[in-house]
């Protein structure tokens, strides 16, 4: 099936994914996703799997989580929730293609020069398949490094939302086109296939912070939050559209200024993890969130 999309432009592939995975480290220097919507995953069948494939990025496939590895390549831990997911379920054929600094064009063209597309692991037999793509599309590790230099100016204040205005919505908005084609080539590449867009896990609480260890402004931590949600409910939404089940992997209380045996996202000066990226907490949860979706008993 054809596509029209925006070709890459030039690019150092490992220079761009550092940039993506680091962007929010370069916060710390300054003194320094995403909340989802409502499921529409009822009354799934439980089925076994026997071809799965795990598309998404670093929030799939969760850099330094409990891993002893370089900081190369994708950068997939070994207990990310696909594979954690598969285990469980008994899946003996999994192909987990997720891979850090991914935006939706490296579901279609090589991100590096010896990973494949990522959505040409599909197959016509697969019968499971989960997503996790469009927050390094949205920029969130750049407008959370912005936010953090508005936040000098006025820790008190919002100052980011008056920055960006409605700009983040539109962002939101103008990727709709993008995301729903990739739940149709999914459909259309595995039409037997269960699909499962997961949604991403809550970086910034609802309201207050924890500014300075994580500088952003009393004002536009909601901003933030609610910038996340939005996000998440557009994919939830497109996706749904196409047949998904969307994930809602939101539980409020597990945001990057809680503690390291509460949080699921780590802050900036990372325990278990790459920095406002999943930790090991955060991939367990989201692998519980995935199989009740599909109904699947807790072993």
């Amino acid at each position: 099936m054809s596509r029209s999309h925006v070709s890459p432009t030039p690019r150092s592939g490992l220079r761009r994914v550092l940039a993506r995975l680091t962007a929010p480290v370069a916060i710390v220097a300054l003194g320094v996703g995403l909340a989802a919507a409502p499921v529409a995953a009822d009354e799934v069948e439980t089925t076994s799997y026997t071809h799965y494939v795990a598309i998404g990025d670093s929030f799939t496939a969760g850099p330094m989580v409990r891993a002893k590895m370089p900081l190369l390549g994708c950068m997939q831990s070994s207990v990310n929730y696909p594979k954690r997911l598969a285990e469980e379920l008994g899946i003996e054929q999994i192909t987990d293609v997720s891979c850090s600094g991914a935006v939706m064009n490296d579901l279609y063209e090589k991100q590096f020069s010896d990973t494949d597309p990522q959505l040409d692991a599909l197959r016509p037999e697969t019968d499971l398949v989960t997503v996790g793509i469009a927050g390094n599309d949205f920029g969130f590790s750049e407008v959370l490094v912005e936010c953090a230099k508005q936040s000098l100016r006025n820790p008190l204040g919002s100052p980011c939302a008056d920055h960006y205005g409605s700009e983040l919505d539109e962002r939101i908005e103008g990727m709709r086109g993008e995301v729903s084609q990739v739940y149709a080539d999914i459909t259309e590449r595995s039409p037997n296939a269960t699909v499962v867009a997961v949604g991403y896990l809550q970086i910034m609480p609802e309201s207050g912070g924890c500014w300075p260890s994580t500088p952003i402004s009393r004002g536009d931590v909601p901003f933030l939050d609610q910038a996340q949600t939005t996000l998440n409910t557009m994919i939830a939404e497109e996706s749904a559209a196409h047949g998904a089940i969307f994930v809602d992997t939101l539980e409020r209380g597990h945001d990057v200024c809680q503690g390291s045996d509460t949080r699921w996202v780590e802050g900036l000066i990372p325990e278990d993890g790459a920095p406002v990226h999943p930790n090991n907490l955060g991939m367990a949860a989201t692998t519980d969130f995935i199989r009740d979706a599909l109904g699947v008993p807790a072993p």
